[in-house]
C-alpha cells in the first residue's frame, strides 16, 4: 500500500505541475496577444504606403503628451463599411485587363481576408453615369416614343461595359458586399427637355418612373445581384453633368410618398430608399423631405456629398431626425492631385469626419480610370476625376483614394459600431469596435510637426508618433 500511495501521489503532482504550466503558458499567451498595438502607417512622403509598422508595446510610464482616450461603452452608428463608385467606366477598364491581372485586383480590392483592403460597399449608377464612355438609360427610344409599361426595358449596357459580369466576380469573392444605385437621369421621353443633359421629370411619367426603379432591381436581382439602397437622384441641383437631371426636394417628396414609396411596398421589395445624395451646404433639402409624414414612413436615410457644405450637416439632419440613416456617397479627388494635402484632406473629412457625423457608409468616387481620366461622357462628363486605381491596359496604379480607403476599409468591418474617443485639436481621429471585439482608431496628424502622443483604453496605454500629415490606424 505504501508503494501504491507513492506512485499516486507522484502521478498526482505531475498532473498537478502539467497543469499549472498549460495555465501559465495560456495566461503567457493571452498577454501576447493584448501586450502590443497594431499599427499602420501613410505618409505625405509616400514613404509609407499602408503599411504594417513596428507593434506598439503597452506603457505604464507617465508623460506629458495629449491622451486620445477611447470609451468602448458609449457606442453611436453601425457601419456598414467602406468602399467606392463603380460606374461603367471602371468596369470596362477592369473587364479589359488580362485574366490573372484582373483576378489578383480584384482579390485585393474585395476579399476579406486581412490581406486585402476589403471594401465592403459599391455604389452603382442605374444607366449611365458621366463616367460611362456614352449616356445611356435602360430604355432608350426614339424621339417622339414612350414606353410606359416599360416593354423596351433593357440591361444590356451594364453587360456591354462589362458592369455585371465584373459585379458577378466580385459577389464571388465577398458574397455580401453591400451595394446601393443612383440614376444620373431617367429616360429622356420621361423629361421636360427630351435631353440626357438637365430638365426635370414630366408628372405624367411619376408613376412609369417609379414602375423603372422596381424593373431595375428586379431585373439585377434575376442576375444574382441585389441592391439594398437606392437613391432617388444623383445631385438633384446639379443639372450640369451629362447625364443629369434637375429635381427639387418638393418634387422628390412628392414622388416618394405618391408613386415610389406605393410601389416599392406592392413589389414586396427591401431595397431602401435614400433622399437627397449631394452637397452638405443644403441640409434643408433631405429636411423638407424628412419633415413630410407621408414621405418620410418610406425614407431609409439621407446621403451626402462633400463639394459644398460642411461634414457637420449630415449631424444636423441626423439630429432633426434621429431614427433615419446618415450616409456618405461620393467624393472626387481630381487628377493629377497633390498627395500630401489629397491625404490630410480626403482623412479629416472622409474617413474620419464623415462616421464623426453619423455615416454609417462612405464612398470615394470613382474606383478606376485610365491615364488620361477616360472613360467619361461628351459635353459634362468629368474630364479629370483621378480613380482609386489607374488602370493602363493590365498594368495598376494605387493613388490616393485606395490608401485613405484602406486605412478604414482593411480594418473596420461591416457591423463594427463607432465609439467614443476624445477630440485633439491636431489629432482627429475615430474610433470603433468591430463586431470580432478588437478597438480600431484611426488618427491624422494635421500640425506641421511630427506629434508624440498617448492612446488610452481602460487601463492600457500606448505611445504613438505620426509625422506631420500622416494618417495612422492602430488595432488592439
Amino acid at each position: 500500500m505504501n508503494s501504491l500511495f507513492k506512485t499516486l501521489a507522484f502521478a498526482t503532482l505531475i498532473a498537478l505541475f502539467s497543469c499549472s504550466k498549460k495555465t501559465n503558458e495560456a495566461s503567457i499567451s493571452k498577454t501576447k496577444d493584448t501586450s502590443s498595438v497594431e499599427f499602420w502607417l501613410t505618409t505625405g512622403d509616400k514613404s509609407s504606403l499602408l503599411e504594417k509598422q513596428n507593434p506598439l508595446l503597452i506603457s505604464e510610464s507617465q508623460n506629458n503628451n495629449p491622451t486620445i482616450s477611447i470609451n468602448a461603452s458609449k457606442t453611436f452608428q453601425e457601419m456598414d463599411g467602406f468602399g467606392y463608385c463603380l460606374n461603367g467606366g471602371s468596369a470596362q477598364l477592369i473587364s479589359k485587363m488580362g485574366t490573372s491581372e484582373r483576378n489578383a485586383l480584384l482579390k485585393e480590392l474585395f476579399a476579406t481576408d486581412g490581406t486585402n483592403i476589403g471594401i465592403s460597399v459599391l455604389r452603382l449608377s442605374i444607366g449611365a453615369s458621366d463616367l460611362d464612355d456614352r449616356v445611356f438609360s435602360y430604355n432608350d427610344l426614339p424621339s417622339g416614343e414612350t414606353d410606359p409599361e416599360l416593354k423596351k426595358f433593357s440591361l444590356e449596357n451594364d453587360f456591354r461595359t462589362g458592369l455585371i459580369p465584373v459585379l458577378k466576380q466580385i459577389l464571388t469573392i465577398n458574397p455580401k458586399i453591400q451595394i446601393i444605385a443612383s440614376p444620373w437621369s431617367a429616360p429622356t421621353w420621361m423629361k421636360t427637355n427630351n435631353n440626357t443633359k438637365g430638365g426635370s421629370l414630366k408628372p405624367e411619367f411619376y408613376k412609369v418612373y417609379a414602375d423603372y426603379f422596381v424593373k431595375y432591381i428586379q431585373e439585377m436581382k434575376k442576375e444574382s445581384i441585389i441592391i439594398d439602397g437606392i437613391t432617388i437622384q444623383n445631385e438633384p441641383l446639379h443639372p450640369g453633368n451629362n447625364p443629369s437631371m434637375y429635381m427639387e426636394a418638393k418634387d422628390q417628396a412628392f414622388f416618394i410618398k405618391n408613386n415610389l414609396g406605393p410601389a416599392f411596398k406592392k413589389a414586396k421589395l427591401n431595397t431602401k430608399i435614400i433622399v437627397y445624395d449631394h452637397n452638405c451646404d443644403k441640409p434643408e433639402y433631405p429636411l423638407e423631405i424628412l419633415n413630410d409624414a407621408d414621405a418620410n414612413q418610406y425614407v431609409d436615410g439621407s446621403a451626402f456629398h462633400l463639394y459644398g457644405g460642411k461634414i457637420e450637416a449630415m449631424s444636423t439632419v441626423h439630429d432633426a431626425h434621429p431614427d433615419k440613416n446618415i450616409y456618405f456617397t461620393e467624393q472626387w479627388t481630381g487628377g493629377p492631385g497633390n498627395f500630401p494635402e489629397d491625404l490630410k484632406w480626403n482623412t479629416e473629412n472622409l474617413i474620419i469626419g464623415a462616421p464623426q457625423n453619423w455615416a454609417k457608409h462612405v464612398l470615394q468616387w470613382n474606383l478606376a480610370a485610365d491615364p488620361l481620366y477616360d472613360p467619361h461622357t461628351d459635353q459634362g462628363g468629368c474630364t479629370s476625376c483621378m480613380g482609386a486605381i489607374t488602370i493602363d491596359g493590365s498594368k495598376v496604379t494605387r493613388n490616393i483614394a485606395y490608401y485613405v480607403m484602406g486605412h478604414a476599409s482593411k480594418f473596420v468591418r461591416p457591423g463594427s459600431v463607432r465609439i467614443e474617443s476624445s477630440t485633439l485639436t491636431q489629432l482627429p481621429n475615430v474610433a470603433y469596435k468591430t463586431p470580432e471585439g478588437k478597438q480600431v482608431l484611426v488618427v491624422l496628424n494635421t500640425a506641421k510637426t511630427e506629434q508624440r502622443f498617448n492612446i488610452q483604453s481602460k487601463s492600457k496605454k500606448v505611445v504613438a508618433t505620426l509625422p506631420s500629415g500622416a494618417t495612422g490606424t492602430f488595432i488592439w
